[in-house]
């Protein structure tokens, strides 16, 4: 009975660092999408150019929001790079639109791992963070995805096959 008691506890171990990682890499993606937007702010006018500021702010917000998360779990908040590398050269509109989209894809696949690794709180707010990437994406691609933020998409979509973006890329 009492090693049960033990490996109760280390799962419990286990499954705050899974949390504590999952928080950590949203927080890398947060940064990396508030890059991005600088970067689709700069070549984009207009409406949309509203909408990017939107989504801009919107991802400060929850960055910030993950920094506080991850000093409650014990951790030190991941810093945002120097730069990132962008998927593709965004030269003008047109790019920075398909840009915006691939930055909010990303973002619903890191937000579906912290779903599946954060705490009833937490997996609310992710599956939150989660669905307003699917709407932005839809916004700026004109069309979705029957699952945004599954694996299996990411993986289609990504020559690594990771959902995650690797750290210093978008």
């Amino acid at each position: 009975m009492r090693a049960a008691a033990v490996h109760d506890r280390d799962g419990q171990d286990d499954d705050a660092h899974g949390e504590l990682t999952a928080v950590q890499a949203a927080l890398a993606a947060e940064h990396a999408a508030v890059y991005g937007y600088g970067v689709v702010g700069g070549r984009i006018a207009g409406e949309r150019r509203t909408e990017a500021q939107a989504a801009y702010d919107a991802h400060r917000a929850r960055r910030d929001a993950l920094r506080r998360v991850v000093h409650d779990l014990g951790g030190t908040p991941q810093a945002a790079a120097a730069a990132y590398e962008l998927p593709f050269p965004v030269p003008d509109a047109a790019a920075a639109v398909r840009l915006a989209a691939e930055l909010e894809d990303r973002l619903a696949a890191v937000y579906a791992d912290l779903v599946r690794a954060g705490g009833a709180a937490r997996r609310r707010e992710a599956a939150a963070a989660l669905r307003e990437a699917a709407v932005r994406a839809v916004r700026w691609r004109g069309s979705g995805v029957a699952f945004p933020g599954l694996a299996e998409r990411a993986a289609a979509a990504a020559p690594s096959g990771s959902a995650s973006a690797a750290a210093g890329a978008l």
